[in-house]
């Protein structure tokens, strides 16, 4: 279940978005599929005081569910959610990307730290990310939490872009709690238009790692 309470024209989703700064291309997201949109993440915690107010509505939301801890992506996913955690007055965990296996979809797989794996085990743990697309990180972060003998009740974001975000939580019976919406364009390497139309992929994001994921 999603939900995504913001309002068109919200201002708070207004001020949200403006955090964000955004540009229009041909992309390689870290989940291997191709999208026109990228975000540059890496901006989003420059100056947290303006994060905060966010990071608070997310966390008023989170309570809901009850959660007794807090897991987050690295990097700025985790960064977001060690601030909810501590709105929430609740245990906060990570999750660390790990180098990809092969050229298929979801390449990167998530790992929490071994110091931390026995912590989560029981723990009703809400996912906090910045931005969730394809929702790769997101995934990862989700079967390894179930592996540590975690239960994921509530996925949280700022942002989501698109439809994947939702249908994830949909199959996997936890709800989606975002801040804001927008729509995205999404598709594997063999059904990209951008492709079919000889359109390059931007090799500086390419290079960077495919962040947003």
């Amino acid at each position: 279940m999603l939900r995504h309470r913001a309002r068109q024209g919200d201002p708070m989703q207004r001020e949200l978005l403006r955090l964000f700064a955004g540009r229009k291309g041909h992309f390689r997201l870290e989940s291997g599929h191709h999208g026109d949109l990228w975000l540059d993440l890496e901006l989003l915690c420059l100056r947290p005081a303006q994060l905060r107010p966010f990071a608070l509505k997310l966390s008023q939301r989170i309570a809901e569910h009850s959660v007794d801890a807090v897991c987050g992506p690295l990097n700025e996913g985790a960064f977001v959610a060690l601030l909810v955690a501590s709105e929430l007055n609740v245990e906060f965990s990570y999750a660390e990307p790990l180098s990809p296996q092969d050229d298929a979809l979801y390449p990167v797989k998530y790992r929490i730290p071994s110091a931390l794996r026995g912590q989560v085990k029981g723990k009703r743990v809400a996912i906090v990310n910045d931005v969730i697309n394809a929702g790769s990180a997101v995934r990862g972060t989700f079967f390894d939490l179930k592996e540590c003998g975690a239960e994921p009740v509530v996925i949280g974001a700022l942002l989501v872009l698109g439809s994947s975000a939702r249908n994830f939580a949909a199959e996997s019976s936890v709800t989606l709690e975002s801040l804001a919406a927008l729509p995205s364009a999404l598709w594997t390497p063999a059904e990209c238009p951008l492709c079919a139309a000889g359109v390059p992929l931007d090799e500086e994001r390419v290079s960077m790692g495919n962040r947003l994921n």
